[in-house]
Parts: C-alpha cells; structure tokens; sequence
C-alpha cells in the first residue's frame, strides 16, 4: 500500500478528552498533540507551563480539562480534539526521537506534518527497522507499552552463527539481560546455514535493546533486526521509511484492545 499524501491525513472522529475528567497534567499535554510523555515533561520541568496562571513544575500535578486553563509560554493548550493513528516502517540510521542533539536523522523527518507531534509506540533503537506506531491517544501508547499487558511484538532476527537446541530453549524460558531475567519467548528458527540464522521471536516485554541483549546472552550477535508487528498491527508490505494511515479495521482493533485492558 502506498503511503499517503501529508494533505490526505483524516482523523478518527473520536474526541481525546472529556471535561470534567481529572487528568494528570503530561497525559493531558501530550493528548494536546504537543509530543511524547518525555517532551511535554520537558515543559513542565523548565517553568514553561502554567495553570491558571500559576506555574507548575510538578509532574504529579492533576488538573480538570475544560475548566483549568492550561497555558504553554503564555499561549492557551486546546486539547486535540481528534485521533490521528499511523504506522512507519523505520529505515535502519533513524533514531526514535523529535529531536536528537547529535544532530542525527530522525523518524520524525519521514512523517507527515500532522504527524510531527504524535507520540509513538514502543522505542527502535538506530539500527533496527521495522513498525513503529504514532498516535495522539496516549491511553492507547500506555496500553501498548506497559508491561503488564503483555502486548505481543513480532521480530525477525538475523545472527551470526546457528544456534543449537540448548541455547534456542534458553531463549524460550528467559536469559539473563540488563534489568533481570527476560519473559518467555517465541522462538522459531525460519532458515540456518553454517554462516549465521533467522530465527521469528516473539516476546510480550520492551525493555532497551532486549532482542539484541537476548541474543548476545547466549553468545552471539544480531545483524538484522526488524519489528514486523505490534499488537493487532501488522507491517504488510509498506516499504522502508514510508508511512500510512491505519486502516478502518486496524483502527477498531485497537480500540477493541483498549476496551478490553482498561
């Protein structure tokens, strides 16, 4: 499917807010579309957000949508008042941020205008490719990403040596990486050679760098990387760097997910 035009972007009709609901103040922020949890707490933490006219530098600080005015460097916060949901398909040599003080590429330089401002789903570090989803419902960013929920994520992974049986069950039951002893895994082997293996793994955490650390635990090295689905999202065949929206029963999918999880 083809990417679409940054002018063709059509929200869901879904409203993000609802006045009167106690919010804490980043999820509100970043329901207003002005970036991730990470950057609106950027905001709070350096005085340049105000409530009532009070700064507030308190990132526990709950306020009520539609009846506290909420202003950025003097300038009133409207909630975003639609949902906007699209997926990318990360090259390798981006980095998972707005901005990147090395002065590197990032995804965000492949998105629509409207799309500067989503946040995203589960972090790629620079040298993976792969799914990456943006919204403005933060709810629904949450839910993808909290562990407990145990959100499925498919990868393929390509290393640099075949493993054996042994070390392919230890992948399944859980490795020793940075943060403690990874989940339960899926682990396939799809093809093997006397030069390396792809192996498909699935795994329901998103700790740094885990896919890699799994694979390094047992004493090899991954030379491909990529995310192939998040959840009910399925990257198909988009190509490389380019986005879409997602479509009608995607959309319903995820709503569904977050019926059922909140």
């Amino acid at each position: 499917m083809k990417s679409s035009s940054p002018n063709s972007i059509k929200p869901s009709s879904k409203t993000v807010l609802r006045a009167g609901k106690t919010l804490r103040l980043n999820r509100y922020l970043a329901d207003c579309g002005l970036g991730s949890r990470r950057k609106v707490e950027e905001f709070i933490t350096t005085g340049r957000i105000a409530v009532n006219g009070n700064l507030v530098q308190d990132l526990s600080r709950q306020i009520i949508p539609g009846k506290d005015k909420v202003t950025l460097d003097g300038k009133p916060i409207q909630p975003a008042k639609e949902k906007f949901y699209l997926i990318l398909n990360k090259p390798r040599g981006y980095v998972v941020s707005q901005n990147d003080e090395l002065g590197r590429k990032t995804v965000y330089s492949l998105l629509p205008p409207k799309g500067k401002q989503l946040a995203y789903a589960g972090r790629l570090d620079k040298e993976s490719e792969g799914l990456l989803f943006f919204t403005n419902d933060t709810a629904l960013i949450n839910l993808l990403t909290h562990p407990k929920n145990k959100v499925e994520k498919v990868y393929r992974v390509d290393i640099n040596r075949p493993l054996n049986n042994m070390e392919l069950n230890m992948l399944r039951k859980g490795v020793e990486i940075e943060g403690g002893k990874t989940l339960p895994a899926g682990i396939f082997v799809k093809s093997k050679n006397a030069n390396g293996m792809t192996l498909k793994i699935v795994i329901t955490e998103g700790r740094k760098r885990q896919i890699r650390q799994m694979i390094e635990a047992v004493g090899a090295k991954v030379t491909y990387l990529k995310r192939l689905q998040f959840g009910p999202l399925k990257l198909k065949d988009l190509p490389v760097g380019r986005w879409r929206l997602l479509e009608p029963g995607e959309v319903k999918a995820l709503l569904s997910l977050k019926k059922e999880k909140i």
